[in-house]
């Protein structure tokens, strides 16, 4: 697997598994846990979750793959803003940990900006780590008004990433966000990048695809790798779905390939308001 540098230690592997709409249908839990833990098995030891995703629910579904398989994982859970606050975001986190039956986060991040002041939840975040709870911090959803307040702070800049939507169609964050955390080799984790699916009967994704014997999900996976500083965490309820994630590591997009994207899907030529979903 493949890994981007964390600022002070570590790495973060370029390719991993989101779960975001997991654990809300009781009924697709056990499909969802042997997804996971399929990508275990192929490597995929990334995964994201977060105390909002069913209201804890893939959190727990999280809990179940992993049961045995801590050491293959790095795992990342976010807190919602209305519980970042000095005291709120312990408690939430350790909420977060027992749900995923384990005594520590790789990776806990605050999920968006919210009324907490950033340098309390900060603060909060730096006890979780000292206690240890996490071994990194860092910030989602953030543009570059937010990681510069951020960054003010001696503990902010500890942050290890932000966490932003990121695809062929929203591709604001090349403008300014992406430049930013370049200069401080800050790694950006893009989640959704096949925009839930619906790019996937662009034409040119389509052609790119046929080139390479490949899916356009495949390709549009690929186009997220391809881009310096960045890993990808789309989400994949079957082990087939996981199958064909993991092989897109495995595409090497040509120059011709990424002209032809970049022309159907073109970048912003001016800033643009932080995309979310």
């Amino acid at each position: 697997m493949r890994a981007i540098q964390l600022p002070g230690g570590g790495e973060l592997p370029v390719l991993g598994q989101g779960t975001w709409g997991m654990g809300e249908r009781r009924g697709q839990r056990a499909a969802e846990v042997a997804a996971l833990r399929r990508g275990l098995d192929l490597g995929l030891g990334l995964i994201d979750t977060a105390e909002m995703y069913g209201s804890g629910g893939a959190e727990e579904v999280v809990g179940a793959a992993i049961s045995g398989r801590r050491d293959e994982v790095f795992l990342v859970s976010k807190v919602y803003p209305h519980n970042a606050s000095r005291r709120g975001a312990v408690e939430a986190c350790e909420r977060s940990l027992r749900r995923l039956g384990t005594d520590h986060l790789d990776l806990y991040l605050l999920h968006w900006r919210g009324s907490t002041p950033l340098a309390e939840t900060m603060d909060a975040f730096e006890q979780l780590r000292a206690d240890g709870k996490i071994r990194r911090f860092g910030v989602s959803n953030f543009d570059p008004a937010d990681m510069d307040e951020l960054f003010a702070g001696e503990l902010g800049r500890r942050s290890a990433t932000d966490q932003v939507l990121y695809n062929l169609t929203r591709r604001g964050v090349e403008v300014d966000l992406l430049p930013w955390c370049r200069e401080r080799r800050l790694p950006v984790m893009a989640y959704s990048p096949i925009e839930q699916g619906r790019l996937l009967g662009e034409p040119a994704l389509r052609r790119v695809a046929e080139r390479h014997e490949a899916t356009p999900a495949q390709i549009a996976i690929a186009w997220v790798l391809a881009q310096d500083g960045v890993c990808a965490i789309p989400k994949a309820a079957t082990p087939e779905h996981v199958d064909q994630n993991r092989a897109a590591l495995d595409i090497e997009l040509t120059a011709a390939d990424l002209a032809e994207l970049d022309a159907a899907f073109p970048a912003p030529k001016r800033p643009v308001p932080l995309e979310v979903l």
